[in-house]
């Protein structure tokens, strides 16, 4: 059965198991880091929520974790600020998603003349899917509609967060910079990270599970966010579709009832925070149910919300894709 998933965004909106580490026994509480008093804590800034949760969670108490950019503001088009010059001319560690979402990073950091800074890429050694091509992307065509959702990264879709695995060789990645950077707390980075890779593990296997009987279940996005999460579970983001906040055109309503029929759309999916006015209209009109995805974009800065979102998100795609 073909189904159709349509979510949008609030901001507008592997080689990777043979490098995790072989430490398993002992908890991230089991190690401890040095001491206040004996050594200070780096300083760690984290560009925004998902690369903040990972961050935190391999760092604990060991170092000082900052996030650059606030949960809910739009990090593609995000404009840096003379405070977060500030935070970065005073970190040792600037930890980014990587695969050009950043794209302000650039001329912040080098307003902050931080010799000393190190930068973390957590996408370092991810294959990068493409964008959706522009030939798949059904919009309303007016020149008079802001489509802030329609985002382009020459990168490749930085959305990675979104993988369960790929989220691991992000820990990785992050585990292995600030080791580099702060070598007395290794023991601490290596305990946590393996913590959080195990964690991330269970929920690569409950999504396989999970969705293994909705194999090809097919889905357009409104938010170019979830072409990983499609990929590793033999789902199917085909398209893109940008439909204007302000309001719907009879234009708009006719190309998305066509998309609904072409693919046999069984739910519409909006994003947390989103006012829902717009889509609550056209799912009614469409006789449609309305539910939600997030894309991990806002919310909690507590390490565990990655997983309390994601499973959510799971049981949303599978009720959908029944």
């Amino acid at each position: 059965m073909t189904l159709l998933l349509l979510s949008i965004t609030a901001c507008d909106r592997t080689k990777i198991n043979q490098a995790a580490s072989s430490t398993q026994s002992p908890t991230p509480q089991d190690v401890k880091s040095t001491p206040v008093g004996q050594s200070k804590k780096i300083k760690v800034v984290a560009t925004f929520l998902p690369i903040y949760l990972f961050t935190k969670a391999v760092a604990g108490e060991a170092a000082d974790v900052e996030i650059l950019i606030p949960p809910g503001t739009d990090v593609h088009e995000y404009q840096a600020t003379p405070g977060n010059v500030r935070a970065i001319a005073s970190a040792k560690v600037l930890v980014k998603n990587g695969l050009g979402l950043e794209q302000f990073l650039a001329d912040t950091v080098k307003n902050a003349k931080n010799s000393q800074l190190m930068e973390i890429d957590t996408s370092k050694g991810i294959q990068a899917v493409n964008e959706i091509s522009p030939t798949e992307k059904i919009t309303d065509g007016e020149k008079d509609h802001d489509h802030d959702h329609d985002h382009t990264h020459t990168s490749g879709n930085p959305h990675i967060w979104l993988d369960p695995v790929l989220a691991k060789q992000q820990i990785i990645n992050i585990r292995d910079g600030l080791i580099k950077a702060d070598p007395e707390n290794k023991s601490t980075y290596e305990v946590n990270a393996a913590a959080y890779i195990q964690e991330l593990e269970k929920l690569d296997q409950e999504f396989k599970q999970t969705l293994k009987p909705t194999r090809n279940c097919t889905f357009i996005t409104f938010h170019d966010a979830f072409p990983y999460l499609a990929k590793r579970y033999n789902l199917k983001q085909v398209a893109v579709v940008a439909i204007p906040e302000d309001q719907l055109s009879p234009a708009d309503v006719q190309k998305t009832v066509n998309v609904v029929k072409k693919y046999q759309v069984k739910a519409l999916f909006s994003e947390p925070g989103v006012d829902n006015k717009l889509l609550a209209s056209l799912a009614q009109d469409l006789k449609l149910p309305l539910q939600t995805l997030d894309s991990l974009e806002a919310g909690q800065t507590e390490p565990k919300y990655y997983f309390q979102v994601m499973k959510a998100n799971l049981q949303t795609v599978a009720n959908g894709c029944k």
